[in-house]
């Protein structure tokens, strides 16, 4: 198997080619932490990882992309452009969250497996988050919460990852060896593996949203912030 894997859903913007052919995958990759302009510089991402890898769009069987949750303006950018190799290359695009994808790295790094919570800071005083078990999967939906009620429903056991994992712990008062990654974006090595044991989808992928957005227009095209 070969796939595209695309991720704009954070400040990052990466691209990678995952090819499998029975042994251990091969992953090229690139990633840029770049806040802003993932539009402008995720094509040449995608041509410098479609060349390193010596792969060819056709030869491509699926496209796999970051869903989120994450930014409005970089989810819609990663969506559109998954789409559009989907229709043009008429193969399947499926879909990995950034919850999922920093569960599982996380798990793999961890001494001991255990159940993990994935905490995101979303600004505005909440967090995105989702509960995992210790196989990576997912244990009930993503949502949106805060620390102070996440620190109070911890479970003894549960593990934490993310950018907000540590205030989690802090609020907890737990020990800081809970937290086994304060990931602020998911690794695109992991969303092109989860990419490929995905399975395919009828509908087009949509956005993780989560919430309303940060910016809402104004009156006279002025946009105002919430």
């Amino acid at each position: 198997m070969k796939l595209l894997a695309i991720d704009t859903a954070l400040s990052t913007c990466a691209a990678a080619v995952l090819t499998d052919e029975g042994g251990a995958p091969d992953i090229v990759s690139q990633c840029e932490d770049l806040g802003r302009g993932h539009a402008e510089r995720i094509m040449g991402m995608v041509a410098s990882v479609m060349t390193d890898s010596s792969t060819t769009f056709n030869s491509l069987d699926r496209i796999v992309v970051n869903v989120g949750p994450g930014s409005f303006t970089g989810l819609r950018v990663g969506l559109s452009i998954a789409r559009g190799f989907g229709l043009v290359l008429e193969k399947p695009v499926v879909s990995v969250t950034t919850l999922a994808a920093i569960a599982h790295e996380s798990l793999d790094a961890a001494p001991v497996r255990k159940p993990i919570l994935v905490v995101l800071d979303a600004r505005r005083n909440e967090v995105y988050c989702q509960n995992f078990d210790e196989t990576g999967a997912p244990i009930g939906e993503a949502r949106v919460s805060t620390v102070k009620d996440l620190a109070h429903n911890l479970d003894a056991e549960t593990l934490l990852a993310g950018s907000a994992a540590q205030a989690v712990a802090n609020a907890a008062g737990v020990d800081k060896s809970r937290v086994c990654n304060d990931a602020a974006a998911a690794s695109i090595d992991y969303i092109a593996k989860l990419g490929k044991g995905a399975k395919r989808q009828d509908k087009a992928p949509m956005p993780l949203y989560l919430r309303a957005p940060d910016a809402i227009p104004g009156e006279k095209g002025k946009v105002r912030r919430q």
